[in-house]
């Protein structure tokens, strides 16, 4: 499988293509900039293009722009997606004096570009930060996936096995990406007020 991680040489994007690399995956890191691509894919030993060759070469997109710029992306990169399955792993946060707040929105940032393209969208990961994922060993986290595509959500939990430690766990319907998606903000305010690096994992599961 190739993965596309749209806006790929932030942070984020370069930890999740360091382990998918290493777990076999053909990964593509694209950038509206071509040389930047081109350099940060070459650092990792991976493919690098623009954003819409990246997306037009995939079999799985991931959108790793910043949260304020997904929606506008993916808007962007509707005709270069296609049907292609895309992961949403932004998350909104506000920051104020009180604490990391998820915003107002009613909808999560994964519904939205649900409404923007013709593929299905999964949302998962959020609950990942990039200082863990590009640490020496995989985090020992849960990654969390939810989605309404059976198939497109099951391609993304085999993706997630390979992130962590822990399990990838199906999390239900693209609904439940606003919940997902403002755990972001808790996982912030427990880091900040422990200075920690902690994640998530879920007791029970077999």
């Amino acid at each position: 499988m190739k993965v596309a991680l749209i806006g790929g040489t932030g942070s984020f994007g370069i930890a999740l293509a360091v382990r998918l690399r290493e777990a076999g995956y053909a990964v593509v890191i694209g950038s509206r900039d071509a040389q930047r691509a081109a350099a940060a894919a070459a650092e990792l030993g991976v493919e690098g293009a623009t954003n819409d060759d990246a997306a037009r070469a995939a079999d799985l997109v991931v959108l790793t722009t910043k949260a304020d710029g997904a929606v506008e992306t993916a808007r962007a990169l509707r005709d270069a997606i296609g049907t292609t399955p895309v992961l949403s792993v932004a998350a909104e946060l506000r920051f104020t004096k009180d604490g990391v707040l998820p915003t107002d929105e009613a909808t999560s940032i994964a519904q939205r570009i649900q409404d923007e393209i013709a593929g299905p969208v999964v949302a998962g990961l959020h609950s990942l930060a990039a200082s863990n994922l590009g640490g020496e060993a995989p985090p020992d986290e849960d990654a969390l996936v939810c989605g309404d595509d059976r198939a497109a959500k099951d391609a993304v939990l085999e993706l997630a096995a390979h992130l962590t430690t822990g399990r990838a766990v199906d999390c239900g319907p693209l609904a439940s990406a606003r919940a997902l998606e403002g755990m972001t903000a808790v996982i912030v305010n427990v880091n900040k007020r422990y200075r920690a690096h902690a994640g998530v994992r879920l007791t029970g599961l077999h």
